[in-house]
């Protein structure tokens, strides 16, 4: 079956990296060491409700639709406690993406590859998706491991989700793990690799991240992914 038949299928589908590369192409691929050392610059997030010191990131949000991709104002990130019990329900400021980064050749090309997938599985809208772009770094040192989800399995209130991995260093577990609305197991893989990915139906499936470690206690694990979110903006 095709991508869109399996995540029709499945509610989740895998990218190995080598299928991200395919899809974005090698000129766009050309340029991933400049997307993916962008990591190296993320802000602490400030707003872990458990104390962590573990996690960075950097945001952005997009207005996309068929031959649109507009960057929005910056804005807070926003869930209710129904989706994240732990940080939900405030509005949480994040410094932005840089511009270079929202507007980078692999940026713009998993949105689209994201909108080639999900914008046909959806109910016709004239109104665009709202776009979330995360950039997230998940630390971890002796005696601190590193909560990738730490607010467990979850949906994201959202109707479409791509994790996709930009670097992993010295970790150990980092397990992926999907779930039906009842908790019945559908898969638990690791991204390993730059470019591993899994595309989401947030409405039909939970998912969630185990805890990551150092697998050299001398130096910390770290673990890099971009997450990027649909939405369908809600019509006046």
């Amino acid at each position: 079956m095709s991508p869109r038949a399996d995540l029709a299928d499945q509610g989740f589908i895998r990218f190995a990296a080598s299928d991200t590369r395919a899809v974005l192409g090698s000129e766009v691929m050309a340029g991933w060491q400049t997307f993916a050392a962008s990591w190296n610059d993320l802000g602490l997030d400030t707003f872990m409700a458990d104390g962590g010191r573990y996690r960075r990131r950097r945001f952005a949000a997009f207005s996309v639709a068929p031959g649109l991709l507009e960057r929005k104002p910056h804005q807070p990130h926003w869930q209710s406690r129904d989706y994240n019990p732990l940080n939900g329900g405030v509005q949480r400021w994040f410094e932005p993406v840089t511009d270079v980064i929202a507007d980078h050749p692999v940026t713009r090309g998993v949105i689209a590859a994201g909108l080639e997938l999900f914008d046909p599985l959806s109910p016709t809208s004239g109104t665009p998706w709202h776009v979330e772009m995360h950039q997230f770094r998940i630390e971890a040192r002796i005696g601190e491991q590193g909560l990738p989800t730490p607010e467990g399995a979850h949906r994201d209130g959202v109707d479409w989700v791509i994790v996709m991995l930009v670097d992993r260093q010295n970790v150990d577990s980092g397990v992926t793990d999907i779930y039906a609305p009842d908790g019945t197991s559908l898969g638990s893989f690791t991204l390993t690799a730059p470019g591993d990915a899994v595309f989401l139906d947030d409405h039909r499936v939970l998912h969630g991240v185990t805890p990551i470690r150092p697998l050299d206690v001398q130096t910390p694990a770290v673990r890099d992914v971009l997450v990027i979110t649909f939405r369908r903006e809600e019509t006046a």
